[in-house]
Formats: structure tokens, sequence, C-alpha cells
């Protein structure tokens, strides 16, 4: 994945370098409003897979009911090969009848993901990819003539301060001292005298343009009841509203469909496990996942009036016509893929219907069965008894009326 990833760090790295010297030379150079700005700038490049995304997911509403029954026609039939090939052509069907590919979802995802993951790396190691922030971690640790790693023995001094970093290598060290807090800065100060004032001067500096509302951007939220700990609770709270939102009108979840289910433990499990992960990383981290979700609620409640006001029917209608453009290029017919679907889907409504009329008949013949039976095991009356007496009365008395 590193082979993917990087280039596109890189390149987003690159981007988020210039957007703050933009933002430095308007006087306005934070990291917190640059990840905030970079996020919505990503978000908007990325806004047509999003939109593909709810389509799907409005359309997987809708195509969830045939595809169950589908499931529930082939449930005892697991081990039969022909029957799941059958049950497959069957779920083909569907997806066509909605002019949507059965992996369409899949290739949105593999898509975003390597952007994904090139955006975390980006804004857990933004002063190796902010220039003017990186300079100034250089001025404090030098090129080994100048600076701390001039110094003999300096990291065997920083690993006294911050023992699970490698000192020597330059990209690690900057990203230490990023993670320092105001005590080990304070300790940092203390174990190179002659330094002290370059340490204080960017430290100064650092500080300034990584603290955002009174949280410093680099530093981990932690636990305490501090300012910090809004950071993990704000990206919690906003990734469980934009999952609800993303999921307007799709199914609830129920004892016999597994997938919303699935979808609902899901809403409850991610957002949480967001919190609980932002409370170990830096600030600035939560912070993109808080941007990323507001962004994508405000685009979701967007997309989802537009989809509710020109309804399923249109959304259908336009995916027909574009699988249709690419039938027609390749030079198949483009009645071929409603008509097999519409055979398709009416075959199995038939089906259901006739499974259902059997399955009932089969429970009123068990029901007669079992009267005839209790009735053959009703003894006839002794004779001259009361029993006799009272059913030959009962009977000329229904002979009389």
């Amino acid at each position: 994945m590193n082979g993917i990833i990087n280039p596109i760090a890189s390149f987003l790295g690159a981007v988020l370098d210039l957007l703050y010297k933009g933002l430095d030379a308007l006087g306005i150079g934070n990291v917190a409003i640059a990840i905030v700005i970079f996020t919505l700038i990503v978000k908007l490049l990325m806004f047509p897979l999003t939109v593909k995304q709810q389509k799907m997911s409005k359309l997987t509403a809708v195509m969830n009911p045939e595809l169950k029954a589908i499931q529930e026609k082939y449930k005892n039939k697991r081990g039969d090969q022909d029957a799941m090939m059958k049950m497959q052509a069957e779920n083909k069907a569907v997806y066509e009848k909605y002019g949507v590919s059965q992996w369409g979802s899949c290739v949105q995802l593999l898509i975003q993901m390597p952007i994904l993951f090139a955006l975390y790396r980006v804004f857990q190691q933004i002063p190796l990819y902010i220039s003017s922030i990186k300079v100034l971690f250089t001025n404090i640790l030098g090129n080994g003539t100048t600076g701390i790693t001039s110094i003999s023995g300096y990291a065997d001094t920083l690993s006294q301060i911050s023992g699970n970093v490698d000192w020597t290598s330059t990209n690690s060290a900057i990203l230490g001292l990023n993670k320092f807090t105001p005590d080990q800065w304070n300790q940092l100060k203390e174990a190179f005298p002659s330094m002290a004032s370059v340490i204080t001067e960017n430290y100064d500096k650092i500080t300034h343009v990584n603290t955002f509302l009174g949280i410093n951007m680099s530093q981990n939220p932690g636990l305490s009841f501090t300012l910090p700990v809004l950071i993990p609770i704000l990206a919690g709270l906003s990734q469980f509203i934009s999952v609800k939102v993303s999921q307007a009108g799709m199914p609830q979840a129920d004892d016999d469909n597994p997938a919303a289910a699935s979808m609902k433990m899901m809403t409850l499990f991610m957002p949480l496990m967001s919190a609980f992960i932002a409370i170990s990383v830096p600030a600035g981290l939560g912070l993109y996942w808080i941007a990323t979700a507001v962004i994508q609620t405000i685009m979701y409640i967007f997309i989802n009036r537009y989809y509710d006001k020109i309804g399923t029917d249109a959304i259908v209608q336009k995916n027909i016509e574009k699988r249709n453009k690419k039938r027609a290029k390749k030079g198949l017919p483009a009645e071929k893929i409603t008509k097999n679907a519409a055979v398709n889907t009416k075959k199995i409504s038939s089906e259901d219907r006739v499974r259902d009329l059997q399955s009932k008949k089969d429970a009123n013949d068990k029901k007669i069965k079992e009267l005839k039976d209790a009735a053959k095991n009703i003894k006839a009356p002794k004779k001259g008894s009361l029993a006799e007496k009272a059913s030959l009365a009962a009977e000329l008395n229904k002979k009389s009326k």
C-alpha cells in the first residue's frame, strides 16, 4: 500500500503546504485553519464520488426487498452449486433492472481508501509536509554542525526525555519534538542550555501556529477534563450524525435483515471507535475527522433532498440510459438489460406467490388430516348406555325439527 499511498500523500502534502503559505501571507497561518480549509477542498473534489455513494444507498433501499426475496428463495439450497448460480443470476438481474453494478460501491470505496489513508498520514505528520513549520524544528535540531545534533551524545539525552523516538532520523526527530508537552520542552532547554534561546524562540512559534481556540493541534487530547477533550467528543458525535444522515431512507434493522442489523451496529460502533482513537492521536487529526464529518453531513443533506425530489424512477432511468450508452458502444442492444431484468424479477415474484399458496395448502391439509385422525379415535357409545340414549334423543330431536 505504501507504493500507492506515499505518492498521494506527497501530492496532498504539497497542496497543503501551498495553502498554508497562502494563509500565512494573509496573516492567518494556523494549522487548524489549514486543516479545515484543506479538508473542504478535498471533499469538494471528491464530491462526485459522494454523490454516487448516496445514489447507491438510495437504490439499495429500494432493491433490498427484491434481493431479500431471492435470498429467502434459496436459503435452504446453500450446498447446491446450480441453485447458487441461479441466485447470483437473479441478483444480477435486479441490479441491472435498476441500472447499477453489483460492484459499484466496492469500486467507489477502492478509489476513496488510498486518498483517505494518505490524508490520515498527512494530518498525522503535518510538520513534514508544511515547509514553513518544518524549518522551525530544523532550526532546533540543526544539521549535525549546528543545533542540538551538533552536541555530543544528543540522541541519548533526547532519549531520556522521550525514549520511543529514533532521534538519529531527522523526520522521526521532528515528529518526536512536535509531540512534546510543555514540560518536555522545558526539559529540553535544561538539557541543552547553550541552545535554550533558540529552543524558546522556535518553540513559541511552533505553539502559536499549532494552537486554535486554546487547543494545541500537535498534542494528544487524553482523558483529562480539559478543553482538548472536546476534540474526541466532537469527533464521535459529528461522525454519528454524519452516518445517520447518510443512511436516511435506508431499511431499518430487523431480525430477518442481517445487512440492516449490521449497519445499525456500525452506526454506533464507528463513532465510538473514532472518539476512542482521537483521545490518543494529535488533536489535529481529530479536527480533520470533525471537519470531514461536518462537511459530509451538509453534502448528504443536499444530495438526499435532490434525490428525494426527483424520485427513484428518475434515478433508475438515468442509470439505465448510461448503461445503454455503454452497451451501444459495444454494439449490444439496449432492450436486453431491462427486458431480462423484467423477466427474471417477474419470475421471482410469481414463484414467491406459488410458494406461499403451496405453503398455505400444506398447512390446511395438515389440519384436515389431524381432524380426521381425531375423529377416528372417538369411540362409539355402548348399547344401552346413557351416552347411546342421549345420542338417540338428540337425533330424534333433530329430526322432529
